[in-house]
């Protein structure tokens, strides 16, 4: 969608112009590629060659956020048409900067008519390791937790609903799907993230039908913004070895490109708690991406190619295993995993010169992803090939208060899969299938920018699996009070589960896995045909909810509180059932399932420099069961989280130290009614859980830092994280209960 790059009318036709410099060049230097950003109107552009922009807004006065990578971000109080001319100041000139006021290192916008939290870079680096599953940690919107005890697979929770349920895009591409769905967010690393935009609930039509509990999407660095060089070296004590290289170069006037090298490797044994298991996987991955930017400001034309190439491996079970025998051979348990995966995208936008509102865009991305994989005697391999495509078109009704977009897109999916439904390995079973969709789609917006906001969005979409169906989507904004901000939702998903690649914690038991398709069991519309993928259905779910945003004076400073409540209600749900002992059981559910979300959470800076959140979560959740509506396991009812940010700028302002303490206490979560997990565990829920992290960082200007950092600084540790482990070729083996 280029959505960063297409600049917005909003309410009329004033155009502001102006140029960005260098203030401290003996002879003016003019900076190209400068962002200039209006707050109100969430519209911007960026300087052109010479370094001058055009701007268009609905009312004067008004504020421009200026910023340039190097130099110090300014707000600009424009009062009149007249031509600007401001000069930005390196940040190593920062001593000579007073800084009246610093913007939230995640925020929501007050002019957004959705619940976007927006996540810059400086809140990316308060744990700064390692890749896209581990960036979340200071967020209270979304949860994180391990899969199982073996593959160290971690996996992200939003509104009570796991990651397949959360649309994840980088630049509104789709790229956590499919095959990827377990492993993916591994498979972006964290210093390639610009920032991130969390969506709560019904995501927008544009970027599909698929979303339910919401979306996120991350911005990738930029070769025209990104430092020219950049590297960062990572060493953990559990042995894990990582280094990141940025490399970008101006090619032309109009042209930039990067290159982004990332590689892991963990090599040591760690077997902390000496069950005979290793702790973490032995690993190693190389990652390649190139990115080339295109921006011609003269004819409105922004565009990106990006080419990606990735190889990753991981063994991981028993000490004594050994990867290069056949597991048959050997008495050990182990697994490896062995991806290969090759990514190519694009995108090209579009601005009408003059006639700025209307915008036209087109991205494309292909993608092929071999998965190799074992896990004691059972094998999982995966194939996907994947294409997707989008074109839209933006532009105003009547004025700039309302917006209307329209476009299409289609997709296509090709699985192969192979695997073992018994645990030890003896039958082989195959399921391929192709998957090919194409939508229409239509999104209007109001939002007078002052209290009321509205985005209707509908879809058609005709696919050859799920048929003919139809996706709407609503959101709305009223500001009650200056201060205080009410929100909206409702919209319909539905998706196409991929079970083992949502589910590889199944194969890391001794279990036999259990389809129970609709020809035999009671469905809720049994005059539907069976959907071809493993004999399920496909799941339908409706989302809506409100949150609540109030501003409230402490003293000389704002204090930010916030309330959301959110539902999901599935018409159609796959249930993952782990109460049958010696099998896991995959089926369509018979009843009512739902999920809900409540969350209060506050942010405060009752000091310069100095940043507090803390959150507190609830969720209320039933499946529907062949046994009854029961609560998800290892699901906690309660959390609550606390982050606390500090910079200490001492005599050097441009040299702080930074202090991050994360908090998160987790309640009980209910266990598998099994009698085995009885006899290990004496209970049927787990005990409350309560985990401390920090890191401090030191930088030496604009161009160094170091940064040391802790995990769960208490040393907690679960008992017993692996029922039945001295017996892994058992039925009873499982170390998925985590």
């Amino acid at each position: 969608m280029l959505a960063l790059m297409v600049p917005a009318l909003m309410n009329g036709q004033i155009t502001l112009k102006g140029e960005l410099f260098d203030s401290t060049a003996g002879q003016k230097q003019t900076l190209f590629g400068a962002n200039v950003y209006h707050p109100q109107s969430q519209s911007g552009t960026i300087t052109d060659e010479n370094g001058e922009f055009s701007l268009e807004i609905s009312r004067l006065p008004a504020r421009l956020v200026v910023s340039y990578v190097g130099y110090q971000s300014d707000t600009l109080d424009i009062k009149d048409v007249s031509f600007i001319s401001y000069g930005l100041s390196p940040e190593s000139d920062l001593e000579q900067v007073v800084v009246k006021t610093r913007r939230s290192s995640q925020f929501i916008s007050s002019f957004s008519t959705e619940q976007v939290i927006r996540v810059s870079s400086d809140e990316l680096l308060k744990a700064a390791c390692c890749n896209l599953s581990e960036s979340f940690e200071t967020n209270p919107a979304i949860d994180v937790n391990f899969s199982d005890a073996v593959t160290g697979t971690k996996q992200i929770k939003m509104l009570g609903l796991t990651s397949p349920y959360i649309l994840i895009t980088a630049e509104n591409i789709p790229v956590v799907r499919g095959a990827a769905q377990s492993l993916g967010l591994s498979y972006v690393p964290g210093t390639w993230v610009e920032s991130m935009q969390i969506t709560k609930g019904a995501g927008s039509v544009i970027n599909g039908y698929e979303s339910i509990a919401g979306q996120i999407n991350v911005e990738l660095q930029k070769p025209v913004s990104d430092q020219p060089f950049y590297f960062n070296a990572f060493l953990a004590g559990n042995g894990r070895q990582e280094f990141n290289a940025h490399l970008n170069t101006v090619v032309s006037d109009k042209w930039h490109t990067g290159i982004y090298l990332h590689g892991n490797q963990r090599q040591r044994s760690v077997d902390r708690n000496n069950d005979g298991y290793l702790d973490t996987p032995i690993a190693k991955q190389l990652n390649v991406l190139n990115r080339w930017q295109y921006i011609d400001g003269e004819r409105g034309l922004v565009s990106f190619i990006n080419a990606r190439v990735l190889r990753d491996h991981k063994i991981s079970g028993q000490s004594a295993f050994r990867a290069d025998l056949a597991p048959q051979s050997q008495n050990a348990w182990g697994s490896t995993i062995e991806t290969d995966r090759a990514d190519l995208s694009a995108k090209l936008g579009y601005v009408n010169p003059d006639i700025t509102w209307q915008t036209a865009g087109i991205q494309g991305a292909w993608s092929l992803h071999n998965q190799k994989s074992s896990f004691g005697l059972r094998p999982y391999d995966i194939d996907h090939q994947s294409a997707y495509l989008t074109l839209l078109y933006n532009s105003i009704i009547s004025d700039t208060r309302h917006k209307i977009k329209f476009g299409l897109n289609g997709t296509y999916d090709h699985y192969e899969e192979r695997l073992s439904l018994d645990a030890l390995g003896v039958n082989e079973t195959r399921f391929n299938r192709t998957e090919r969709g194409i939508g229409v789609f239509t999104e209007y917006a109001y939002n007078d920018l002052d209290k009321l906001g509205v985005t209707l969005g509908l879809r058609l979409d005709q696919h050859n699996l799920l048929g003919l169906f139809f996706t709407p989507r609503l959101h709305l904004k009223y500001q009650i009070l200056p201060e205080t901000t009410l929100r909206g939702s409702i919209g319909r998903g539905k998706r196409i589960p991929n079970i083992f690649s949502e589910h590889l914690n199944v194969f890391t038991t001794g279990r036999n896995i259990i389809i129970e398709t609709g020809s035999d069991r009671p469905e809720n519309n049994p005059q539907e045909s069976t959907g071809n993928f493993y004999g399920l259905h496909p799941e339908i779910a409706w989302n809506y909810g409100f949150s609540l945003q109030q501003k409230i004076s402490v003293g000389t400073r704002k204090m930010t509180l916030g309330f959301d409540y959110y539902r999901t209600d599935f018409e159609r749900q796959v249930v993952v059932d782990w109460e049958q002992v010696g099998s896991v059981r995959f089926y369509n559910n018979v009843g009512s399932s739902w999920a809900q979300s409540y969350q209060f959470d506050l942010s405060y800076r009752p000091w310069d420099l100095f940043d507090m959140q803390l959150a507190y979560k609830y969720y209320d959740l039933s499946t529907a069961f062949d046994s009854g509506d029961k609560r998800p396991i290892l699901t906690p009812e309660h959390r609550v989280f606390a982050n606390l940010a500090y910079e200490l700028k001492g005599i050097r302002p441009n040299h702080p130290l930074k202090f991050d303490v994360t908090f998160n206490w987790l309640g009980n979560q209910r266990l598998p009614e099994l009698p085995q997990v009885a006899a290990l565990y004496g209970q049927s829920f787990t005990p409350t859980v309560m985990t401390l992290s920090g890191q401090i960082t030191k930088q030496w200007g604009p161009h160094f830092d170091l940064y040391f950092g802790v995990e769960n600084i208490g040393d907690l540790r679960q008992d017993q994280p692996i029922i039945n482990g001295d017996q892994p070729f058992d039925s009873d083996f499982d170390s998925s209960m985590v």
